[in-house]
């Protein structure tokens, strides 16, 4: 528009949700609304705000809160953008130049005079309601800018008063933690040079008491696979916002003169029904992108076979455990750790990415061609931007290795280092060594991971984590480039990497090593708050776990993994004949409910006894669903509280039918309910929705699942 400043208000309206943002200028722009959808007239009357009250001993000028929040403007705040020419520029204080709005995106550039910086920032808001925010600063001055932050903030309102986020560790991921929205900032960083095990996957604000379906939420994710942080922030005068971006170590970008940077994108949604809606609001958006695997291809039942087999590659047993997965119906086969030169336990190979002869004297071919006869597909475990320190490649090339300067190693973890994929030469071999595993072998899937944290990670004595993500994504998407059809999982010793960015490379992800069905209960429920069940790896583990060592029913094991991408950790040529029998009867009954389970709403229910958990999946059309009523502990309650199950059409009658082929749950009742005994019942949608059914009562770590289908026509309330 070239210089033109018009239209003063910018109005972006999509999925029933409106964005107002004064581009009046002449400072940056500032979002003035984020929240249900305004008519044209509305957002315009407040798009310019209408003036504010002044406090003692304030600026004299209303300090605007825009999205880069600069202390120029008076703002006290944490700044959007840090940085410096070796001490100097270090305020900025930019001017709108231009604004440009095309359907849903528009795109504000400010110039700095002063620094010889410009800006531009992006606002995008899908049809889905999902916006998304970056930043872009280009250095137009004739030296270095040494760029220490560069971040987005997005206003929210004060009654947005309840902050949610979350934390864990490996084996324990993203468990939620809530406080008061006080004043002051509360500031997660993730310094592990990956998404990371503790990260919260996003951070959420709403108003007091907000649960799965109450509430006012707005929550926001930062999508990048580095070091990151995300952080609200609430201002002595009351004004609020969220806010992140990329954390950048000391020197690790420094902009030459004409060089730009590019701040990750920060996706917001905004939610009138709680955090339910928020995950409608994520997962139309994931499920809208052209690459979403899911209805073009329903997501194959996994064996994967780390916890079946370790790193005893034995080529009978490994043509046993294909035969025992496809008789239970298993349709992709993935070899884990174990199958390249010299590895033989955890501590040497890495990097060494060819078919170990000793173990596989004729190559891989053998066992893919049984897996293929057998009707599955076969996939492949790889490690690509780690390497030993006992490996061929570490011997020929230590000065491949991320380091604090020139050969100075971290420290090792999990005996590993980690290998350096912005060096050209690195690059190129990884790419190559990779290329010819999937050109020479039908490799349908790589399980994709990556073990350690990036410790010290830098390349001739300069931090190097942000050049190592770039290098990864660049890797990512030249092997999709050469090999389309082959589809990517993302691991990170479990769900250490586990972010948006990410998934524009990736397929799925694993979304923990802990594959017991009582943690997997949680870890599931948070990671689905943001991403959809077909792209979280739910596995049917052993009946003693792996990681827990705690023993769990089969039905149990299998209730819990069916709400995401099934697939099953556990050698089932060991498995006894009714074992058997139980896992061919629920990967039937998991086929035929893909298409709902990958395709409808994910509801969770604000439950009034937390012993006891409620969620499920109902169709877009609302003509079918599929529930779990699920018994974490014993309760307080001698008679369990009623299962309600929301989001069903209240002027329909419905079937509910128990899924018996998962298995019999163990009750502990002297008696169940009727409906319960003879196994299924017809109810009307609106007593499901409100006053819901008598749960079994359940035994601990139990779970009863029902699929509810329409029946008749609808029946309109008078």
């Amino acid at each position: 528009m070239g210089g033109d400043l018009k239209p003063e208000v910018v109005h972006l309206r999509g999925g029933a949700v409106s964005i107002v943002i004064d581009a009046s200028g002449p400072g940056l722009p500032v979002l003035r609304y984020w929240g249900p959808e305004l008519s044209e007239a509305d957002a315009r009357s407040l798009g310019l705000g209408f003036g504010e009250a002044l406090p003692v001993n304030s600026p004299d000028p209303v300090v605007p809160l825009a999205m880069l929040p600069e202390a120029a403007t008076g703002h006290m705040g944490r700044p959007g953008l840090r940085g410096h020419r070796t001490g100097t520029c270090w305020s900025s204080a930019f001017a709108l130049t231009d604004v440009a709005v095309t359907g849903g995106t528009s795109r504000f550039t400010a110039v700095d005079h002063r620094a010889d910086l410009e800006l531009v920032t992006e606002v995008e808001l899908a049809p889905s309601g999902l916006a998304r925010v970056r930043h872009e600063l280009t250095n137009r001055g004739t030296t270095a800018y040494v760029l220490e932050g560069l971040e987005v903030a997005l206003p929210v309102p004060p009654h947005a008063d309840e902050l949610l986020d979350f934390t864990g560790r490996w084996a324990r991921e993203r468990h939620p933690q809530r406080r008061a929205f006080d004043r002051g900032a509360w500031v997660r960083e993730s310094r592990h040079g990956r998404t990371g095990h503790d990260a919260t996957i996003g951070l959420v604000a709403g108003t007091r008491g907000f649960g799965f379906r109450s509430g006012e939420v707005w929550g926001i994710h930062v999508a990048w696979s580095g070091n990151h942080l995300t952080y609200a922030q609430r201002l002595p005068d009351g004004r609020s916002t969220l806010g992140g971006g990329e954390l950048l170590l000391s020197g690790e970008v420094i902009l030459a003169a004409g060089e730009a940077y590019r701040s990750p994108w920060i996706y917001a949604a905004y939610s009138p029904s709680g955090l339910d809606g928020l995950s409608a609001v994520f997962h139309r958006w994931l499920r809208s992108r052209p690459q979403h695997p899911v209805p073009d291809r329903p997501r194959p039942v996994v064996l994967n076979t780390w916890e079946a087999v370790y790193f005893d590659h034995d080529h009978a047993r490994l043509r046993a455990l294909a035969e025992a997965a496809a008789d239970v119906g298993v349709e992709r086969f993935v070899l884990d750790d174990g199958w390249f030169a010299g590895r033989r336990h955890s501590s040497a190979g890495l990097g060494d990415w060819f078919v170990d002869p000793d173990v596989w004297p004729d190559g891989l071919g053998p066992l893919i061609d049984h897996v293929e006869a057998l009707g599955m597909e076969f996939g492949l475990w790889v490690e690509p931007e780690m390497i030993n320190p006992d490996s061929d490649l570490f011997r020929s090339h230590p000065d491949w290795v991320l380091g604090p300067a020139p050969g100075v190693l971290p420290v090792t973890i999990r005996r590993q280092q980690v290998l350096n994929l912005a060096h050209p030469a690195a690059y190129r071999y990884i790419l190559d060594r990779l290329d010819s595993l999937l050109r020479d072998h039908n490799i349908r899937y790589l399980k994709w991971d990556h073990n350690r944290d990036l410790v010290d990670a830098g390349q001739d004595g300069l931090a190097s984590v942000h050049d190592q993500t770039l290098a990864v994504y660049r890797l990512l998407a030249e092997l999709r480039r050469r090999h389309p059809g082959v589809e990517i999982e993302s691991c990170s010793s479990g769900g250490a990497r586990i972010d948006l960015q990410m998934l524009e490379y990736t397929d799925r992800v694993w979304a923990s090593d802990c594959n017991d069905a009582l943690e997997r209960q949680a870890i599931q429920r948070w990671t689905g708050l943001f991403l959809p069940p077909e792209l979280i790896g739910s596995h049917v583990g052993p009946s003693r776990s792996h990681t827990t060592s705690r023993t769990h029913d089969l039905s149990f094991r299998l209730a819990t993994a069916i709400f995401g991408h099934l697939g099953l950790e556990w050698d089932v040529s060991t498995a006894t004949d009714e074992e058997r029998r139980q896992l061919r009867r629920a990967i039937v009954t998991y086929r035929g409910l893909r298409p709902l389970l990958h395709g409808g709403t994910v509801v969770r229910v604000d439950h009034p006894d937390p012993s006891a958990w409620v969620h499920g999946v109902v169709s877009a059309d609302r003509s079918a669903a599929v529930f779990a009523y699920v018994q974490l502990a014993t309760s307080v309650d001698a008679v369990p509280a009623p299962w309600r199950m929301p989001d069903l059409d209240p002027d329909r009658s419905y079937r509910v039918t128990l899924l018996d082929q998962i298995g019999p749950p163990a009750t502990a009742g002297r008696s169940d309910p009727a409906w319960f005994e003879s196994g299924s019942v017809d109810v009307g949608g609106r007593v499901l929705g409100v006053l819901g059914l008598p749960p079994p009562l359940l035994a601990p770590e139990q779970a009863v699942l029902v699929r509810l289908d329409a029946v008749g026509e609808p029946h309109r309330q008078r």
